[in-house]
């Protein structure tokens, strides 16, 4: 029976590697999108969120299959809850990246000079790097990693607030860019939320190895005794 329960958390950790490797492929599509208002490549993931939602539900129905014909405890039913919360978070990080590819269509219908446009390469490498490391760090199971990790999600915050400030005082100059204006504004919000996703997988992982609720508090002194130095 554990060489069963072993073999079927093996494949649900596959499972969720593939979801993974989807989602982060997702927003890198959908952030070129955006950087280069591409409609028909916006158009086409939007399309695919549907397959990324599908496989969000198969894993989930595979958790609870687990849940309910082993009755897991300890680390093994660490792990199972794990799963099923950071598979919930990749799913919203796909509905995010096709929100994204949503505003580059928007983005395409709309003329604007190139000394207008905004740069979200920085915005756009911080939350890919996170993502990357958040979903290395679930794979190695390093928890020094993921708190590494929710500590950047403050940079994420601080770039997208600046972006915002900025399309904020452009629209006020240029009335006429209201759209463009709004789509940028839009996009910055939703790399940062995706920041926030990725920040609670690392918590996730926090829980996974060391059996701590780190949310809302993020890694205050509560639990700073707890992790890796």
């Amino acid at each position: 029976m554990r060489a069963h329960l072993a073999k079927e958390i093996g494949n649900l950790q596959r499972l969720v590697s593939e979801l993974a490797a989807e989602v982060e492929d997702a927003v890198r599509k959908a952030v070129t999108a955006a950087r280069e208002r591409d409609d028909a490549a916006a158009r086409e993931l939007i399309a695919h969120d549907d397959v990324i939602d599908q496989h969000e539900v198969a894993i989930e129905e595979e958790c609870l299959k687990i849940l309910a014909l082993h009755q897991p405890v300890a680390g093994d039913l660490r792990y199972i809850i794990t799963f099923l919360k950071v598979n919930g978070e990749l799913e919203r990080i796909g509905d995010l990246a096709a929100n994204i590819a949503g505003r580059a269509i928007s983005m395409a219908e709309n003329t604007v000079k190139p000394e207008v446009l905004f740069d979200f390469d920085p915005l756009v490498s911080l939350v890919r790097q996170m993502l990357k490391r958040a979903l290395d760090a679930l794979v190695a199971r390093n928890c020094l990693e993921a708190s590494e990790v929710i500590r950047d999600d403050r940079a994420v915050d601080r770039l997208s607030g600046e972006i915002c400030d900025r399309a904020v005082e452009e629209l006020q100059k240029q009335p006429g860019l209201a759209g463009y204006c709004t789509d940028v504004i839009l996009i910055a919000k939703h790399l940062e939320r995706i920041g926030d996703c990725t920040t609670n997988i690392c918590e996730d992982i926090v829980y996974l190895e060391l059996g701590k609720i780190i949310r809302h508090g993020g890694l205050d002194a509560r639990y700073s005794e707890a992790l890796p130095e």
